[in-house]
């Protein structure tokens, strides 16, 4: 991809970094978007689960008799009514398995129940009064076992067994250099214990989705989801061809990473399959709060050596992680957050040990950051806990041992692309000016940084593809096909912008259609911050060969050399004529030129990786920032005010600058929500967290407007050199608002939320 059109200068592009409206803005801002679930057909049926109240017991009896004798109900389905109970897939990263760890699920348990939630019974009613009477009326007897909620209680010997293979799900090593003769030779050694919570995705739109069989057979689901390829899986569940089942995946209201797994989709298909008329499926918010996979709750154990002048020497770190009831995507999810540990610096000497146990809490699987950021409260605490220590700048501390081009990451991996770490953390404290002066007596103010990178794309070993299609109307407009989910990040305008780009077309006159199974090329999962990488390049590479296809047959029908000849809107320019567009398209349909084209992308390649983690690249490339945090402390109530936010990103370069400055203030506030105020409550694996009322979120009064400052190496592996921006800035919220409050009370909280009552008892250890 070295042609004039990928290396063009920014003044040379007409559409691709541009601040444009996306073409779905007005119906999202007037409310008349259509989701997954607000389709409605004609004889529709309804479904709901019943789901187990005990976070671990045997099931002894289920009696559904009298719910399925009650008027309205249409069926009632228990595990050994489905084809395939045991849900198993090929494909890691799709949904809850990790092939390598055999790890499998039930659809509906049949003699286990392992976490509280876990579906026993799928009704199907006629309506949803009639579903709610008929769920209660499914008898289930449970003999309640012992309760594992703890992982490092669940790894110890003689601990209840989730599992009968054991509670380690997953473990990783790293092992580097000498750690134990750097710490003993350096001139400071840090340590510290960091705690992050369990935190639910809390999106807009619910689990949710309509299916039904069409005139052809097929089973059709319309469903939020971000994967379309789950359709593999719904054909294993019901002894189906691939071919007979198909996922459309409209506008998402949300996933970061929550609808990665599947949730409503084996329950549509089963009701559909089973009754033959359409149903729809909706989980309530206490559902969703109840049983959905979490973010994974991790315990971060640091020990950081340096020398006098700050140069980092050696990180010994241990990671344990909270898998809850089943596997799902928790042995990835450990695995990036052990190649992440040591931060966006140069550590010579690192011992890394990862595990992740099984317990009685809910499912933790995909969360935006995927474990890449959790471990960003370790290490950018042990990055101020040196200087301090040391009498340094935090800042100069992060740029004396930030990344280069050329150096290796701990795991094996050499960065081939610009590293602007140093640039990050100079553009948001010239921006910053002085630290604001405390708004009253008994309040003070605190400012820090944090620093991150994040990978995008996904495991190079994964052999990641995606394809798109490009082609030319006969009127000169174009269409895009991609099986993309659009998740709400622009992903689908940002395939427009590059065709539109590459081929010289306006973006009014491109229609991009996305998220069909059927209908549309296999772009794989929107998730890993993978599709402006992956689809952007399919597109992008359609788009040239059929640039190319044109530019010949038009030089072939004039005469003019090809490389002088340029496409512009509506029509090839060249030394003798100006060809109109649709002049163009018959020449090529008279020559058999074809006026479109299939794009494939190829992400980069690598070897598997064993559990002592080493390769020469694990992902295709990072996304390195840093973020500033003002933040006021009142010492009488404990509460946290954010005064100023500031977020700086390279992003290589910005397809759409709007969307980019949305999506790292979007990450901000997400993450700003970790840091102060989300937790999931689960205490001896029982979900204390029913409702939104009790799991606080930031609004509008919480944060203030968050400065996004975007800068452009050019250097990513996108089209256009761009970098992935979905999940890097989520990361430093986490730990930059502790270490701002640190920098205020002068005690640094170490596990989150950084709620008042954990203030208070700072500020009171420091008195003591």
């Amino acid at each position: 991809m070295n042609d004039e059109v990928r290396t063009s200068k920014l003044d040379e592009l007409r559409v691709v970094h541009r601040p444009l409206a996306r073409h779905d803005q007005a119906e999202k801002i007037a409310g008349t978007t259509r989701y997954a679930g607000d389709l409605v057909l004609p004889h529709m049926l309804h479904a709901r689960l019943v789901r187990a109240q005990v976070p671990s017991g045997r099931i002894l009896r289920r009696d559904v008799s009298a719910a399925r004798e009650l008027p309205g109900v249409v069926d009632v389905l228990l595990g050994e009514d489905i084809p395939n109970n045991e849900i198993r897939v090929d494909v890691p990263g799709q949904t809850i398995e990790v092939q390598p760890l055999r790890a499998s699920m039930q659809v509906l348990a049949t003699d286990r129940v392992r976490f509280h939630g876990e579906p026993i019974a799928l009704v199907v009613a006629d309506s949803e009064d009639v579903l709610a009477r008929a769920c209660s009326l499914v008898e289930v007897e449970i003999e309640e076992l012992p309760v594992v909620s703890d992982p490092a209680a669940a790894l110890a010997e003689g601990a209840p067994l989730v599992h009968e293979t054991g509670n380690l799900l997953a473990e990783w090593t790293i092992d580097r250099g000498d750690v134990d003769a750097a710490l003993a030779e350096a001139a400071v050694v840090v340590e510290g214990e960091y705690r992050t919570q369990f935190v639910d995705h809390a999106y807009l739109e619910p689990e949710a989705g309509v299916g039904w069989i069409d005139d052809d057979g097929v089973l059709t689901l319309r469903v939020a989801t971000q994967v379309v390829e789950h359709y593999r899986d719904v054909a294993r569940i019901l002894g189906l061809p691939e071919a007979k089942v198909r996922v459309i995946a409209p506008y998402v209201g949300g996933g970061f990473g929550g609808k990665e797994d599947m949730t409503v989709e084996p329950y549509i298909a089963l009701a559909v399959w089973r009754t033959r008329r359409p149903v729809r499926m909706q989980w309530t918010r206490n559902e969703s709060l109840l049983a959905r996979p979490k973010r994974h709750r991790m315990t971060m154990r640091y020990r950081t050596a340096a020398a006098a002048d700050g140069s980092l020497l050696a990180q010994d770190v241990e990671i344990l992680a909270d898998a809850g009831a089943y596997a799902y995507l928790s042995a990835l999810v450990l695995l990036y957050a052990t190649v992440h540990a040591c931060g966006p610096y140069r550590v010579p000497n690192v011992k890394i040990r990862s595990r992740a146990a099984y317990t009685n809490n809910p499912p933790a699987s995909a969360f935006r950051g995927f474990g890449g950021m959790q471990v960003v409260l370790g290490y950018e605490s042990q990055m101020d806990a040196l200087a301090r220590r040391l009498g340094m700048d935090p800042g100069e501390v992060r740029k004396r041992n930030a990344l280069v081009r050329g150096d290796r990451l701990p795991v094996g991996q050499e960065l081939i692309t610009e590293v602007q770490l140093p640039q990050t953390i100079d553009a948001v404290r010239e921006r910053a000016g002085p630290k604001p002066q405390p708004s009253g007596p008994r309040r003070v103010v605190g400012r820090a940084i944090a620093s991150n990178f994040q990978s995008y794309g996904r495991l190079v070993w994964l052999n990641d593809s995606a394809a798109a299609w490009v082609g030319f109307q006969a009127d000169g407009s174009l269409t895009v096909r991609c099986g993309v989910p659009d998740i709400g990040g622009g992903q689908a305008f940002s395939l427009g912008q590059i065709a539109a780009e590459v081929l010289g077309v306006e973006l009014e006159r491109v229609t991009v259609h996305f998220g069909d199974s059927a209908l549309t090329p296999l772009a794989g999962t929107t998730t890993a911050t993978r599709q402006l990488l992956m689809s952007g390049n399919a597109v992008y590479e359609a788009a040239t060969a059929l640039r190319a296809n044109l530019l010949a047959a038009v030089a072939a029908a004039t005469g003019d050399p090809v490389e002088s000849l340029t496409l512009e809107p509506g029509a090839v320019s060249g030394p003798t004529r100006r060809v109109p567009i649709e002049e163009v398209l018959a020449i090529c349909r008279r020559g058999n030129v074809p006026v479109e084209a299939l794009g494939t992308f190829f992400g980069p390649k690598g070897r598997p990786v064993t559990r002592e983690l080493a390769g020469e690249r694990i992902f295709p490339d990072f996304t390195f920032g840093t973020h500033l945090a003002d933040v006021e402390v009142d010492l009488d109530t404990g509460q946290v005010r954010v005064l100023r936010y500031i977020a700086a990103h390279d992003v290589g370069r910005a397809i759409n600058p709007k969307s980019v400055e949305g999506q790292i203030s979007g990450g901000v506030v997400q993450g700003l929500g970790q840091a102060l105020l989300e937790e999931l409550v689960v205490r001896d694996g029982v979900n204390l967290t029913p409702g939104l009322f009790r799991y606080l979120m930031p609004t509008a009064a919480d944060v203030p407007d968050i400065e996004a400052v975007v800068l452009e190496s050019g250097e990513g592996v996108g089209p256009f050199g761009a970098r992935g921006i979905g999940e890097p800035p989520i990361g430093p919220p986490i730990a930059v608002i502790p270490l701002a409050v640190a920098d205020a009370i002068g005690v640094q909280i170490t596990a989150l939320p950084v709620t008042p009552e954990r203030v208070l008892a700072a500020i009171a250890s420091r008195r003591g």
